[in-house]
């Protein structure tokens, strides 16, 4: 028999008695047994210790306190004269909103819990205690999440983000690879409940993909996201090869939070060169017969942004310029954090040095090599299930 915990992932139980009347001495909460009710009420104590802390850490009275500054503002007509500023508060607002309000319903919930806990105890109702053991397993995994989101430090975690990949040298397998890569990130997107777009895709000569760029819209799709930069290493026995031998590919992936248009990046328009050109899918398909995409050259740091979502040029070239602005944006911010590393070094160095991970294949092994976290099923990797491996690079910090 197997059930699902609080990690949202299936474990296997040893618990012969378990059924749908089994007696609170074999319940399950969080991942673990609940041998009797001392243990239930200790559960409970521990997630009311655990919820007040992050309360403190997250500052929530302060946090309070400034939504209801905010929602006053945004009932003064004077604010809506400036659309810019009016959806500033409109987006603290919101994160302010779920913040405080994911706190206040775990309150209740385990202040609820708490409550009918004792008066099941004190009435001898087996079957209350059995159904409050289930929703400590929920309250559980409500916290652990919140939890996780102090692994979000950064200014920029919560802004959307863009995702570039580039193929290595290597010609046709390195291209197939960074079209697997482009694959498995939109789906991790659709995973975490993110909007994605293909930005742009330049398409491989023969198969995959030379580069690519996709855009996340969601909450926190930076912070998510961020650890995913670094070289990515494939090794497979490649379907390109007519011997079948083992072939070593790599592509670069680099993220970069999405910069609100209000936040003032200076831009000299003599240090830009523009070109278009026609847009064209994987594969060599054209979507669109006039020179509607855009590529931007930014001469000072060497930056390329391409776009090709539209088939209006002047969309495309307002998108270009947006992620300018924010790939000079985290350019400064690198600097501020004496990273010591230009922006495009970043991308362009890829080969055997600067992996953060490492795909093998053919011997169903997938390794992180900052964390050591190591998968065998690589399908579900390629299929989008990061969350191991970038919960992991959260927790230590990276």
């Amino acid at each position: 028999m197997r059930l699902s915990g609080a990690d949202n992932t299936t474990s296997p139980l040893s618990c012969p008695r378990f059924s749908a009347a089994v007696p609170v001495s074999c319940r399950i909460f969080g991942g673990a047994v609940v041998e009797d009710q001392g243990s239930i009420e200790q559960a409970l104590r521990e997630l009311r210790e655990r919820t007040a802390a992050l309360r403190g850490y997250l500052d929530i009275d302060a946090r309070e306190e400034r939504l209801a500054e905010v929602e006053r503002e945004l009932l003064d007509q004077q604010v809506w004269a400036d659309k810019v500023r009016a959806q500033e508060l409109g987006r603290e607002r919101a994160r302010l909103a779920e913040t405080v309000g994911a706190i206040r319903a775990l309150e209740a919930g385990l202040g609820e819990a708490t409550e009918l806990f004792a008066m099941a105890r004190a009435e001898g109702d087996r079957a209350t205690e059995e159904a409050i053991a289930g929703d400590v397993a929920g309250l559980r995994t409500r916290l652990e999440t919140l939890e996780f989101q102090r692994m979000f430090p950064g200014e920029m975690d919560p802004a959307n983000a863009f995702l570039d990949i580039q193929s290595g040298s290597g010609g046709t397998e390195a291209q197939d690879w960074a079209e697997m890569l482009l694959r498995m990130y939109l789906r991790y997107g659709e995973r975490r409940g993110f909007a994605t777009e293909i930005v742009e895709v330049s398409a491989g000569e023969v198969a995959g993909i030379k580069s690519a760029t996709i855009k996340y819209v969601g909450s926190y799709a930076f912070g998510h996201l961020r650890t995913e930069t670094g070289v990515h290493r494939l090794v497979r026995k490649s379907p390109f090869d007519s011997g079948n031998r083992r072939h070593t590919s790599f592509a670069s992936v680099f993220v970069y939070p999405e910069i609100d248009d209000n936040i003032d990046i200076e831009i000299n328009p003599a240090d830009l060169r523009i070109d278009t050109y026609r847009a064209s899918g994987a594969g060599g398909q054209h979507v669109n017969r006039t020179d509607s995409a855009v590529r931007i050259t930014h001469g000072p740091s060497g930056i390329v942004v391409q776009c090709q979502t539209d088939r209006s040029q002047h969309k495309n070239r307002s998108q270009a310029m947006k992620m300018l602005k924010a790939r000079l944006y985290e350019l400064e911010m690198q600097k501020k954090r004496e990273a010591q590393e230009r922006l495009e070094e970043s991308k362009s160095d890829i080969g055997w040095g600067s992996q953060i991970r490492s795909y093998v294949l053919d011997q169903s092994r997938i390794k992180d090599l900052r964390t050591g976290v190591e998968v065998a099923n690589t399908q579900a990797v390629l299929d989008g299930d990061l969350d191991r491996f970038i919960e992991a690079s959260l927790k230590s910090g990276l």
